[in-house]
């Protein structure tokens, strides 16, 4: 697992210093999703927003999230139909294959696991390489996936995540 994490951090620390401090502006595209449970509790937002640099700015904000460590991933079609929601499909892949280790990956929709405290509160802020509004925004949308186990980084299609107990679908803000 150290070496996960040190690869993670060795990826966000090679970003160009110009694409670490990319704030998003106020003409760029934004989209945000609220992340409920199969049951309707909201879980939080994420939020996605292009920066000047042309990489995506991931954030999110949730609250109630069973502590330890989960999948997160940007879904192919933007539904949250429960109880399972399966209704979102696969993960946004473009034309790569799953996982950080993957030698053509990651998925443009693949994000490192949260790690949830023992208050089920987190806010954490991701660069999605590959990621474009363009992708998210295609005819029947994106969403994004928490699933109840780390994403392993190399399990084919999904990073054995396991099951999904929370789903919001994206919309523009702007």
């Amino acid at each position: 697992m150290a070496f996960r994490t040190a690869a993670a951090l060795g990826l966000l620390m090679a970003l160009p210093a110009a694409a670490q401090d990319a704030a998003p502006s106020q003409d760029q595209a934004s989209m945000i999703a609220e992340i409920k449970t199969a049951e309707g509790e909201s879980l939080g937002t994420a939020t996605v927003a292009a920066t000047p640099s042309g990489m995506m700015l991931v954030t999110l904000e949730l609250q109630g999230v069973p502590p330890g460590i989960h999948g997160a991933h940007i879904h192919e079609t933007g539904e949250c139909a429960p109880p399972d929601f399966e209704s979102a499909g696969g993960h946004l892949a473009g034309d790569k294959e799953h996982g950080i280790m993957a030698e053509n990956g990651p998925h443009p929709g693949d994000l490192p696991n949260i790690h949830v405290p023992d208050s089920g509160t987190l806010m954490v802020e991701y660069f999605a390489a590959g990621l474009t509004p363009e992708l998210m925004n295609d005819d029947d949308g994106s969403a994004i996936i928490i699933h109840e186990q780390p994403d392993d980084y190399v399990g084919q299609p999904s990073g054995h995540a396991g099951g999904r107990i929370g789903c919001g679908t994206f919309a523009q803000t702007q």
